[in-house]
C-alpha cells in the first residue's frame, strides 16, 4: 500500500472531506462490502463476533456499533460514492461546511449572510453545527427533487420531448 496515499486519505478523513475508494482498491472494497453484508443474517440482524487484526497480527474485538458503521462505509464506497465521517455535535468551519454541501465557501457565506443557515461567530470566524449543515442539505435535496418532479410533470403535460423532435 502506498503510504503517501494513506496519509492523504487519513488527512481527508480528519479534515472531514469526502473520501472515495481509489480505482485500484474498488474491487477489494466491493468484496469487503459483500462479505460484511453476508455476515449479518436476518431476521435477528445481529453483528457476528468480529475481530480487527492489525498489521503485526494483533487483534481486538470489533464492537457491534463499529461493525455496522464499517458495513455501511464499505457499502457506500463499493457503489463508487464518497463518504464523510463527521462526529455529531461538532462545529465545522465554513470551508468544511462548503465541502459537505459541495458548494464554494463564498456561496456558503452568502447563504449565512442571508440567514438561510444558523451559525455563530468566534471572533472573525463563523462556525456551524454539523446538524444544521446536514439539515440544510437534506432540505435542499428534497426541494431539488420536488422541483425536478414538477418540471418532469410540466414537460409531460406539454407533450414531452417527442413533440420537439417532430418539428
Amino acid at each position: 500500500m502506498n503510504t503517501a496515499g494513506a496519509h492523504t486519505i487519513e488527512d481527508q478523513i480528519r479534515r472531514m472531506t469526502p473520501v472515495a475508494a481509489p480505482p485500484e482498491q474498488q474491487a477489494q472494497v466491493a468484496a469487503l462490502s459483500k462479505a460484511l453484508e453476508g455476515m449479518v443474517h436476518p431476521p435477528k440482524r445481529r453483528a457476528p463476533k468480529c475481530q480487527l487484526v492489525g498489521p503485526k497480527g494483533e487483534s481486538i474485538a470489533l464492537p457491534e456499533s463499529v461493525f455496522y458503521v464499517l458495513e455501511r462505509v464499505a457499502e457506500v464506497l463499493a457503489r463508487g460514492d464518497s463518504i464523510t465521517v463527521v462526529p455529531v455535535g461538532r462545529e465545522v468551519t465554513t470551508q468544511q461546511a462548503a465541502d459537505l454541501l459541495n458548494v464554494s465557501r463564498q456561496y456558503l457565506v452568502r447563504l449565512l449572510d442571508e440567514g438561510r443557515m444558523a451559525f455563530r461567530k468566534t471572533g472573525k470566524h463563523r462556525r456551524l453545527r454539523i446538524e444544521d449543515v446536514l439539515e440544510f442539505k437534506e432540505k435542499r435535496d428534497k426541494d431539488r427533487r420536488a422541483g425536478l418532479r414538477e418540471l418532469s410533470q410540466l414537460t409531460q403535460e406539454l407533450g414531452g420531448y417527442d413533440s420537439e423532435l417532430k418539428r
